[in-house]
């Protein structure tokens, strides 16, 4: 359904007014991926990491895992060695991790502008935002169902905020649009009102193969063939099953040498045992089975270790975020991606209140420092996120994305210079002076503290006269503020043109369906 280039660039965003529309554009900062320069937090020491590793093997070899709904996979396994009893699978000891030392270390996501590119691994962080709430929530509007305007608001925020690195995928459900055409308006808003990666569609397998066929647009069907231009979430069925939707849309996405995260969706108590070494058990488990699975659809395929991790408050039922528990694991987990040389998804702006509030600030900020600390590589939820997941916060999300600067700054480490030193500083100063004036500090102030774009420093009169405004507050002006100010990245029309046809072409071939 698409268009070949004749070579295997990447297909220009050229053409005479694509040229001029760059060239007249407002540029828009973007830092650069996070490159760890501070070491990684380890809970576990090695006599532990070779126990929940010995008992995954256990749990693979001797109770086994399930995929539902798809005798390909089973005959995969079964060539490779596994033994087969119905849809179970029960692999033997050491080949899961055999099979999944073909996965790379670390990948290059291409974006269509090219200073925007990622490398998912090693010491790096990849902040994406929050991903699948069927509601958003703002100031004015309070909670609602999810709209396609909600929707490419957030795009639009998430290509203006300078501290996120990656646009996402469904950052919120858009409800208004039918269920199997969705992905498609999705998609063509990441590819047009972005310039930044994002994420391709799980939701069936044929919507996998619809985002690889509109990449092959964007980038050329040569380009995606060598080059990983997506990364997807493949969320397991935990505990141990893999459902023929998810696994489908891997096997299209792995054909197509297209990155997808392996990620266990783990509710301790409920989906998981509620110890942490018995869940990083299971956590390690499904992961060793899923990426071995990619790696029998294609050796070499991108794959990311992922650990979605919360608890549930045994009162009520609920979801709870920034726990310790939650930390211990998200640690632990890190310690074992690094263990199978794989990338490593995890954390985020978790938390479990209904508003942005200090009850979401405390949660996140544990959860985001710990997912720093943990050695993840690919942070996806990083802002916005509101009420377990069900909700997308418009305020949220600028709150979140103006505090992921401190990630970025906390992650350099200490400057050990002789700048950093500062000794001249010291000398100059001298005993019972200040530091305001001398020569360091005039030479180093504009770069010497992170400062928040959003929070209030005024003194309190002025913060007063200025109507007291609280952070949500605050952060609504903002939004305002930046969706006003935003400007579309330039692309090629005739490429723009094909992808709106492509959506046009595809909806109208089936109808729609809200189920």
């Amino acid at each position: 359904m698409t268009e070949e280039p004749t070579s295997g660039r990447r297909a220009r965003g050229g053409g005479g007014a694509a040229r001029r529309a760059e060239r007249t554009a407002v540029s828009v900062e973007t830092a650069k991926y996070i490159e760890r320069n501070v070491p990684n937090y380890e809970v576990l020491d090695e006599a532990a990491l070779d126990m929940i590793e010995r008992n995954a093997e256990t749990v693979l070899a001797e109770i086994g895992v399930n995929f539902v709904d798809n005798p390909a996979a089973l005959q995969r396994w079964r060539d490779a060695g596994a033994e087969i009893e119905g849809e179970r699978v029960r692999i033997p000891r050491g080949l899961a991790r055999k099979l999944c030392s073909t996965a790379p270390s670390s990948f290059t996501q291409h974006a269509r502008n090219p200073e925007r590119n990622v490398v998912i691994g090693g010491k790096n962080l990849v902040l994406a935002p929050v991903y699948g709430p069927p509601f958003v929530r703002d100031a004015e509007g309070g909670r609602r169902y999810a709209t396609m305007a909600d929707f490419e608001k957030f795009v639009k925020l998430g290509y203006m905020s300078k501290w996120l690195h990656h646009s996402g995928g469904t950052v919120c459900e858009p409800t208004d649009v039918p269920v199997n055409k969705r992905h498609l308006d999705m998609l063509l808003a990441h590819m047009v009102l972005s310039d930044k990666p994002f994420m391709g569609s799980v939701t069936e397998p044929s919507r996998a193969k619809d985002s690889v066929e509109m990449c092959e647009i964007l980038f050329g069907k040569d380009f995606v063939r060598d080059n990983t231009v997506m990364t997807s979430l493949i969320n397991i069925n935990s505990p141990l099953t893999f459902d023929s939707i998810m696994m489908g849309a891997l096997e299209i996405f792995a054909e197509h040498n297209q990155a997808s995260i392996i990620s266990p969706f783990i509710v301790g108590g409920a989906m998981a045992p509620v110890s942490v070494a018995g869940t990083l058990t299971q956590v390690m488990a499904e992961v060793l089975a899923g990426v071995a699975y990619s790696q029998l659809v294609r050796p070499g395929a991108p794959v990311i270790f992922g650990a979605f991790v919360t608890s549930i408050d045994m009162n009520s039922g609920a979801p709870t975020f920034g726990t310790p528990e939650a930390s211990h694991i998200t640690y632990g987990a890190g310690q074992l991606a690094r263990r199978l040389g794989l990338p490593y998804r995890s954390a985020g702006s978790f938390c479990g209140s209904k508003l942005p509030d200090a009850q979401a600030a405390y949660e996140t900020s544990n959860s985001l420092q710990m997912g720093l600390l943990s050695g993840v590589n690919f942070m996806l939820h990083a802002c916005g996120w509101l009420e377990g997941g069900l909700v997308a916060s418009f305020e949220k999300f600028v709150m979140d994305a103006d505090q992921l600067g401190t990630l970025h700054h906390f992650a350099r480490g200490v400057d050990l210079s002789e700048n950093g030193q500062a000794m001249d500083a010291i000398a100059e100063v001298g005993p019972g002076g200040h530091f305001l004036g001398c020569a360091h500090t005039q030479a180093n102030f504009k770069a010497a503290f992170w400062r928040s774009d959003l929070f209030d420093y005024k003194p309190f009169e002025t913060w007063d006269e200025e109507g007291a405004r609280d952070t949500q507050t605050l952060a609504s002006a903002r939004v305002k503020k930046m969706v006003d100010t935003y400007v579309q990245p330039p692309l090629d029309p005739e490429i723009e043109a094909r992808l709106r046809a492509y959506v046009v072409d595809k909806k109208a071939s089936m109808p729609d369906s809200f189920m």
